[in-house]
């Protein structure tokens, strides 16, 4: 597995880094490299054509919650399908229970009609939760509950592909799931929101560093930093961690 970090930044784009948006390229079906998606936040599209990327390359799309900063970009990545790229390749998204409704929610009140359209590509949806292993485009993905309102499920996120695990909390306090998600994992990229100071339903840097000794993860990344995080990035990379930027690359 081939990691691109195309955004890292949090809702509010701290630091002019884009929202979540990780691409895994794979291994798929047949020996074929495929690539899934991790997350396409509102910004996402921009960040994937400024990194070069043609948005056809996507394969699948994996959501860990239903906010604006990690789902918000879909309906563009949709619609460029559709009337720009042309796409003609399956498109598969997986996301929580009620994925499908939120998406055409979504969808209709930001272009109005626009999911009335006949999809010139075909387009599956897959609702999983926890419990069930989920494959798509040669990965195991699983999922596990985290703290984090966001009017679904928001899950902390497990994908194997060719012997190799990446793990990532999406947004949440500390929940011992992480855990548990993040076991054995070649990376696990957690979100440390905050820098001092607690904020409801994200970890801050005191938080993951008093919880890094139980962490198994073979590397650990911060991820979701907003400015207060980000001012202590040279503690954080001190005490072993890795810090996210939009751009950089990673073979697990």
């Amino acid at each position: 597995m081939h990691l691109t970090i195309v955004g890292s930044g949090d809702a509010f784009g701290s630091g002019g880094r884009s929202n979540t948006c990780l691409r895994l390229d794979c291994s798929g079906e047949e020996g074929r490299g495929q690539t899934l998606v991790v997350d396409f936040g509102s910004s996402a599209l921009v960040a994937w054509h400024k990194l070069g990327f043609d948005s056809n390359e996507i394969d699948a799309v994996v959501l860990s919650h239903l906010h604006g900063d990690h789902f918000g970009g879909l309906p563009s990545l949709l619609l460029e399908g559709q009337f720009v790229s042309r796409r003609k390749k399956p498109l598969t998204i997986v996301g929580p229970e009620g994925l499908e409704a939120r998406l055409r929610a979504t969808c209709e009140a930001l272009f109005p009609d626009s999911w009335s359209n006949r999809w010139s590509y075909p387009l599956t949806l897959i609702e999983n939760r926890p419990g069930h292993v989920t494959e798509v485009v040669g990965c195991k993905i699983s999922v596990l509950p985290v703290d984090h309102p966001s009017g679904a499920m928001s899950r902390a996120l497990r994908i194997e592909n060719g012997g190799k695990t990446f793990a990532f909390s999406g947004d949440t306090c500390w929940v011992d799931n992480l855990i548990e998600i993040s076991d054995g994992a070649d990376l696990f990229m957690i979100e440390c929101y905050s820098g001092q100071e607690a904020v409801p339903y994200h970890i801050d840097w005191p938080t993951l560093k008093a919880n890094l000794p139980r962490l198994k993860a073979r590397r650990i990344m911060a991820t979701h930093m907003n400015a207060s995080a980000y001012a202590l990035r040279q503690d954080i990379i001190d005490a072993g961690v890795l810090v996210a930027e939009d751009g950089a690359t990673f073979d697990l």
